[in-house]
């Protein structure tokens, strides 16, 4: 047990004064971290938006001017069971299904097959677009995406720009898809809330 010193009250005072000056500093340093903003001082101020964007997206695999190639691939990876490639895109984003039609923006990423048992593929990339009031801007879409289903679902997990803050989902549909080549051309009508 400790014994209690009275001749040295000043010890114990100073004790008491070093500890709470270190549990403060302790507490300041955790608040260079994090701290809570006001959603005015990012611009929040106004309302919500939700907007709809529609487009079509290129995604040309074989021929002249290739938009997505494969990076890699398991060892187990055949024509017939396709499980286990990735591949990069650049995809052109346009106006309509005709790939020489107005450039609204790219689509940056990639995507895997990542089913043993059917053609979907797990998809993480960027809306990127070129045109009008959203130039510069992006959407980040990341999700599941069966490619032999009629409409697919991915959720939009968010975005820069105009779409800060953005949530939402991307509905892709197949417009045209060419069995020889694999090219194909994908409808996509993406909501967005964003402010």
């Amino acid at each position: 047990m400790a014994e209690n010193h009275p001749e040295h009250p000043s010890a114990t005072s100073f004790l008491l004064i070093a500890l709470s000056l270190i549990s403060t500093l302790a507490a300041v340093e955790s608040n260079l971290f994090s701290r809570n903003l006001s959603p005015s001082s990012l611009g929040l101020k106004k309302r919500e938006k939700l907007s709809h964007l529609h487009f079509y997206f290129h995604d040309v695999v074989t021929g002249k001017n290739v938009t997505a190639v494969r990076v890699a691939k398991a060892p187990t990876t055949t024509k017939s069971s396709p499980f286990g490639a990735v591949a990069v895109m650049d995809d052109p984003l346009t106006i309509s299904p005709d790939i020489g039609s107005k450039l609204v923006g790219k689509a940056q990423g990639i995507y895997a097959l990542a089913s043993q048992t059917e053609a979907s593929l797990l998809m993480a990339f960027n809306f990127a677009f070129v045109e009008g009031k959203y130039n510069g801007s992006n959407l980040s879409v990341l999700g599941r995406n069966p490619v032999f289903s009629a409409v697919r679902e991915m959720p939009v997990i968010g975005g820069s720009g105009v779409f800060r803050f953005a949530r939402g989902y991307a509905e892709a549909r197949t417009h045209t898809f060419d069995l020889k080549t694999g090219n194909a051309v994908v409808e996509y009508n993406v909501y967005v809330f964003h402010y």
